[in-house]
């Protein structure tokens, strides 16, 4: 039988990519979805994940989230989290994503950094998708995650010599 992607059989090389393309690969991933899961501590030690629609400004995500919800309450008490962001998958050669460790903070609309993140939040189609008014902008938190670590994965890479799954951890 033809191997469509030959380059996939074998096994996987270990080369590290240059620091600046692996960078510009994450970054097109953050750049170019808007699912996340994220991960989160209960109380009792146990996992929460949950999907949310995020933005991205470097390699730092963020997202909307209710004070009171599940996440943020988990987050209040420990601020580790995990994040997962990929691309749709249609077979191995496709294989693309990004995990991302760090730490979360929530900001409120009248915090310092506020504007900055709000300004890449692009909330004026859910808001015209929801028949409310776009000149009254939204005053929810944003939890914003910042990575210490990103291990991203991407099967094409093998195609040029080099491992499928690659790290990134910030200068």
């Amino acid at each position: 039988m033809p191997l469509t992607n030959p380059w996939l059989a074998g096994p996987a090389p270990d080369r590290e990519l240059p620091r600046d393309r692996l960078e510009e690969r994450i970054l097109n991933l953050l750049s170019t979805q808007n699912m996340a899961v994220i991960a989160t501590v209960n109380a009792d030690g146990s996992p929460a994940a949950t999907p949310v629609r995020y933005y991205s400004l470097g390699f730092e995500i963020f997202y909307t989230s209710w004070n009171a919800s599940p996440k943020s309450r988990n987050l209040r008490r420990d601020p580790r989290v995990s994040a997962a962001v990929f691309a749709p998958l249609v077979g191995q050669a496709s294989s693309r994503g990004a995990q991302l460790f760090g730490t979360a903070r929530t900001i409120e609309r009248d915090h310092p950094d506020a504007d900055r993140y709000w300004e890449a939040f692009r909330w004026q189609s859910e808001y015209a998708e929801r028949g409310r008014p776009l000149d009254q902008p939204p005053a929810d938190p944003l939890t914003i995650i910042a990575p210490h670590r990103i291990l991203y994965t991407e099967h094409w890479l093998r195609r040029d010599g080099f491992a499928p799954r690659q790290t990134w951890r910030p200068a």
